[in-house]
């Protein structure tokens, strides 16, 4: 562990170690283009310039090893000039696009002259040309113009994706950034170059021209494409409803976090989230007209209520979703399977779909394994299909749906069967669906940005998702409805919000003894788990899908099947 000076600064910096890593742990900034912790070492931009005591030449600090005793200045008058220098080199081709440039607001060019440029250009020249606004796939366009050839890009294709879609072509003033003869970048993880493109050369197309990022608002979550559950931030507006035809989220970029995703994500759960803005549920209907939510939770109570008097709970089923939050998940353990002895699952909204070695998983729900430690996790639990055999043949009396469009499970034909069969038929999700038209009581819940919660990926790690902004129009929180049809049931719960209803599931489920919000803090908690646990929830989950995959082609023979929305 050698010692060194950085600013006056001493600090142990592991042998092998860099300046630059060397610098951050001391809290100190230096400025890079070329550089990346997760990518290989390019020295190539050269603004991360340093002085070095005893060294008459200034050092790049991002590929320069520490040694024992090194002094280094980071802010002398020698360093920053020589990175004066670096930067006007670096601009002299570059088009003055800032005031048409997405990257403008978030751009390190920019970001960098105001901090330590301002100097006078000396380039009087014409600049030289090059290809603008090339659409090199289907999320990202290419700017030749702007790029500084800092091969972040390059090396993210080379060495993450491993598809080696780009190269950097030509010489001298004419290098220029390209794609390979015949390639196209369209594989799963495209959009991250966007990301860690330091300048406005690559520009998503989803986001391209909608906003200006100054009038963004950011709040961190998880993103629920999939049981890996990568850690995001999500971008949006409230107070400018021209933008984005009228939605709220912009955009969503992956969120560091060393044991998820590291600094990337997947292009699936980046463009996944058109479901949170489009074709909501807004209005509580019974039987297709609207209604209150007062009368929905009266009503709804009432006839919960007769049956648990009748000594019939177990003639009520709950459908619950691996989407919905483990507090929510909780609450339906605690009202309707232990409560009332009700028939309850959980299961995931879709079957199992792509996957890789990286970050794509195959279960597409944020919290099945949430799930499998709150619900009917016991030998011999109902599955989906088993509840709706159930409710056909009249053994189930009460049935509601959490989140699932049953279409996934069965045809439209057999969905109209349940609803003249059933007593009471309730769906509470997000979106329009069959199963929402042909229920009793459709109610409309929040998407998982608009609450607060956790989940628990398929890894194990429990992590929260936390609230970007309220809920759409009149739809509520899932755990807000269980918490008014509980008090109407003469159930009350003392507990008046997630946080709250944590501390309940930490003192009840042996998993998440001892476990809070701080404690999960904005990383998330490794649950302590037997490695038998996750494996038997991805297990449970495929399995799951295959019998719902199975029923629901039995059913299709009897007519047409209606598909479901994309959304959980």
């Amino acid at each position: 562990m050698p010692t060194l000076t950085i600013d006056g600064r001493q600090i142990e910096s592991p042998d092998g170690s860099t300046v630059i890593q060397a610098a951050e742990k001391l809290g100190i900034f230096i400025p890079r283009y070329c550089y990346h912790p997760g990518l290989s070492i390019a020295g190539n931009c050269r603004i991360c310039l340093v002085e070095v005591e005893k060294n008459p030449m200034l050092q790049i600090s991002c590929n320069t090893p520490v040694t024992e005793g090194m002094v280094v200045h980071t802010k002398s008058d020698k360093a920053e000039d020589g990175r004066r220098a670096v930067l006007e080199f670096l601009l002299a081709n570059h088009p003055l696009d800032c005031p048409v440039c997405d990257q403008s607001g978030e751009c390190d060019l920019q970001n960098f002259y105001m901090n330590f440029g301002l100097y006078d250009p000396r380039f009087r020249e014409q600049k030289v040309k090059k290809k603008k606004a090339v659409a090199i796939g289907p999320h990202v366009m290419l700017d030749q113009e702007r790029c500084i050839l800092c091969s972040r890009c390059v090396r993210f294709a080379d060495e993450i994706t491993k598809t080696g879609e780009f190269g950097i072509f030509d010489r001298g003033d004419r290098a220029q950034l390209g794609l390979y003869p015949g390639q196209r970048l369209d594989n799963p993880y495209s959009a991250n170059v966007v990301d860690i493109c330091p300048v406005g050369a690559l520009t998503e197309q989803d986001f391209r021209f909608k906003a200006r990022v100054w009038y963004l608002s950011s709040a961190p979550t998880v993103c629920n494409g999939c049981a890996q559950a990568c850690n995001v931030d999500i971008h949006y507006v409230l107070d400018r409803p021209h933008l984005n035809d009228g939605a709220r989220i912009l955009r969503l970029k992956p969120r560091y976090n060393a044991d998820v995703n590291q600094w990337w994500m997947c292009d699936e759960g980046r463009y996944g989230f058109g479901w949170v803005d489009k074709g909501r549920l807004t209005r509580v209907r019974h039987q297709g007209v609207d209604s209150t939510w007062e009368r929905a939770i009266a009503a709804i109570a009432a006839a919960l209520g007769k049956l648990r008097e009748n000594g019939t709970g177990s003639r009520i089923g709950v459908i619950a979703s691996t989407q919905l939050t483990n507090e929510e998940l909780f609450l339906i353990r605690e009202i309707f399977e232990i409560g009332m002895g009700a028939r309850v699952t959980a299961s995931g909204p879709i079957p199992p779909g792509d996957s890789d070695d990286f970050l794509i998983k195959a279960d597409k729900n944020p919290n099945t394994l949430g799930a499998k430690l709150l619900v009917s996790s016991e030998p011999g639990a109902p599955a989906v299909p088993t509840i709706l055999d159930e409710a056909l043949q009249g053994r189930i009396e009460a049935l509601w749906v959490f989140g699932h469009d049953l279409t996934r499970f069965v045809d439209e034909k057999t969905l109209q069967e349940l609803s003249r069969t059933l007593r009471l038929f309730i769906f509470s999700g997000t979106n329009e669906n069959p199963t929402a038209g042909w229920s009793h009581w459709s109610l409309p819940t929040a998407a998982y940005v608009e609450k607060d919660g956790t989940f628990v990926n398929g890894h194990g790690r429990i992590q929260r998702i936390g609230r970007a902004f309220p809920p759409l129009a009149d739809s509520r929180e899932d755990w807000r409805v269980l918490l008014e049809i509980a008090r109407e049931l003469d159930h009350p719960m003392a507990w008046r919000n997630p946080q709250e209803i944590f501390v309940g599931l930490a003192r009840a489920v042996a998993p998440f003894a001892g476990l809070s919000y701080e404690a999960i803090g904005s990383q998330g908690v490794a649950l302590d788990l037997p490695a038998s646990a996750i494996t038997s929830a991805a297990t449970r989950q495929n399995a799951s899908a295959s019998a719902s995959e199975a029923t629901a082609g039995k059913s299709r023979e009897g007519g047409p099947n209606a598909p479901g929305v994309a959304a959980p």
